[in-house]
């Protein structure tokens, strides 16, 4: 049955079919868009003004249309400060040319004549000053995207001197951006706090020029760059530092967004899973990405939990609470069913497969882990049986048994990542606080012979990695979450150990990250930085020590229902069919 969808009393009211019916319908008439070409093209750095004054009116309606600018975090840094005062406007005007001065003094002769035959500013005629000033007193972490990005202020606020200058040509009058300041002096004459910058000096009136095509143009003091010039496809170069190419191709985005139509025509706000109806929307899409066809087989998606396990002589270097012999029982009752990954795989209704992928040669601190043919050859049989589980399953949850290989995965992650030991070795299962020592120092030693054996000053890559600090576990996961990803499965990824196999996964085929889920957040201290690199947010932080994939099957089985609720949830009159 289809029901009439729930139309919001606020915000966007239409709805993704309608979208998708006319994806140009949100664009002005033509008449419209015609205009804001006209505009841009006219715009202007003016330099000459009529002493006619600006109408408040005029004025208000230029502000609000710098106001109107887009800022990073919805910040809005600018601060307008409109100077009319004559006193005021020939003191800038003064430092302005001091500043012109001081410029051409260090040009050569002839450029240095030029420059003063310019006029490059119309402080004093203008009736208006505007100085766009950024308020930069609140700290880039508190606001969303400038943590990375700690400038994005300044951007914005030039943003808004953009829109300032669009409207003010639209309404005829002329704007000349002024930048032959000392900012200290600038913001002592116009007495902005600590901590607020200024972006120079606007001048704004009615022009005495109507300058057919940017005044240093016309002077022949640079010219205009073709477009051809200043566009790039996908790189600034092809060179020898380019990224690798990956061979995987995550779904494409007319899959990703006809999933989320189909999402958007339930009977249900959009997002109304949280977390999980991204992933869901994830392994939707992957599914419709299949070449064959598995999303059309009747009934609901199934998952397989994969458990590696192996040795790692590390543990002679006394970096664990246990005894080697522990892995071997854990496999022993893994293969019985007995082990608690194969129980909560059976009560979560997961398939779950045991695969002994051997044990590593060399301690990390003295020798390195593994050959490098061993690393190729368990990449590719974890590539084989990626591939067997993607055969008869949609998704792939990981698990891995092996005493010391949260210290394996601390120095991979630290490897990979460019931490140092400090930051990714964790106390894993049931260590005290002198194993927490010997693991940082192990972990330390091991990153400092790694990168003086194989690598000098640059960064490890993933193979070299694996074969100096990694282990067979890590090895043969990280080649299942490929093969899996390569024949449209979606791996979970359990704690830090399966989730530093997804990291190497990635690392070697880029286009692996569209297929992974974070099942949990374990408590070791490297899974947080693992996670993050990889853009995951996780399902699960339960504060899980059990290991074995337990984390990836509960995460799996969370999943599995919630695309099954999905699919059982009622259509709305938006909605195209299955």
């Amino acid at each position: 049955m289809t029901w009439k969808r729930p139309v919001p009393l606020v915000g966007d009211r239409t709805t993704a079919a309608e979208r998708a019916a006319d994806v140009a319908a949100w664009a002005f008439p033509e008449e419209a868009r015609g205009s804001f070409y006209e505009v841009l093209a006219a715009r202007r750095d003016i330099r000459r003004f009529r002493p006619d004054g600006v109408d408040p009116e005029v004025l208000e309606r230029v502000l609000s249309a710098a106001h109107a600018a887009p800022s990073v975090g919805h910040s809005q840094p600018w601060r307008f400060i409109v100077v009319s005062r004559p006193e005021t406007r020939d003191r800038a005007a003064r430092m302005a040319d001091e500043h012109r001065l001081r410029q051409a003094r260090g040009l050569a002769p002839d450029a240095a004549r030029r420059l003063l035959d310019l006029q490059l500013e119309g402080i004093r005629e203008a009736p208006l000053g505007i100085v766009v000033a950024c308020d930069r007193r609140t700290p880039a972490a508190g606001v969303l995207g400038r943590a990375t990005f700690p400038d994005s202020d300044l951007w914005s606020c030039a943003a808004a001197i953009q829109n300032l200058w669009l409207a003010a040509r639209a309404e005829g009058l002329g704007v000349g951006w002024v930048t032959l300041f000392d900012p200290v002096e600038l913001e002592g004459l116009l007495g902005l706090p600590d901590g607020v910058v200024t972006l120079g000096w606007l001048c704004l009136g009615w022009p005495d020029e109507r300058p057919p095509a940017p005044g240093l143009q016309r002077a022949g003091w640079s010219h205009k760059r073709p477009l051809s010039e200043v566009v790039l496809a996908e790189r600034w170069s092809e060179d020898a530092s380019a990224p690798p190419i990956s061979h995987l191709r995550a779904p494409d985005r007319g899959e990703v967004v006809a999933v989320r139509d189909e999402a958007d025509a339930l009977l249900t706000p959009p997002g109304s899973l949280g977390v999980l109806d991204r992933y869901v929307d994830r392994v939707e899409a992957v599914l419709r990405h299949r070449a064959d066809g598995d999303r059309d087989r009747p009934g609901a998606p199934s998952g397989e939990l994969l458990l590696a396990v192996g040795r790692h002589p590390v543990t002679t270097l006394g970096v664990s609470a246990f005894a080697d012999d522990v892995t071997d029982e854990v496999l022993a009752a893994s293969l019985a069913g007995e082990s608690i990954g194969a129980a909560t795989a059976r009560s979560t209704g997961l398939a779950f497969r045991v695969v002994d992928a051997g044990t590593s040669t060399g301690d990390l601190v003295h020798t390195d882990a593994l050959g490098p043919a061993r690393v190729e050859e368990l990449l590719e049989h974890g590539r084989r049986v990626g591939a067997e589980i993607a055969r008869d399953h949609a998704v792939l949850a990981l698990g891995e048994a092996g005493i010391g290989n949260t210290t394996v995965a601390a120095a991979l992650a630290a490897a990979l990542l460019d931490l140092p030991a400090t930051e990714v070795v964790g106390l894993g299962a049931g260590s005290d606080s002198a194993i927490l020592d010997r693991k940082t120092w192990v972990v330390d030693q091991a990153l400092a012979r790694a990168r003086h054996q194989h690598a000098g000053a640059r960064r490890l890559d993933a193979t070299e990695a694996l074969a100096a600090l990694g282990g067979p576990e890590t090895c043969l996961l990280a080649g299942a979450v490929l093969g899996a990803a390569a024949h449209g499965t979606v791996t979970v990824l359990d704690g830090l150990a399966t989730s530093v196999a997804g990291l190497v996964a990635v690392e070697l085929e880029p286009g692996a990250a569209a297929y992974l889920v974070a099942g949990q957040r374990s408590r070791e201290r490297a899974h947080a930085h693992v996670l993050e690199h990889l853009g995951l947010e996780p399902l699960l932080d339960l504060r899980l020590r059990a290991g074995e994939g337990v984390g990836a099957t509960l995460a799996t089985g969370m999943l599995l229902t919630a695309i099954d609720v999905r699919r059982r949830t009622g259509r709305t009159s938006a909605t195209t069919h299955r």
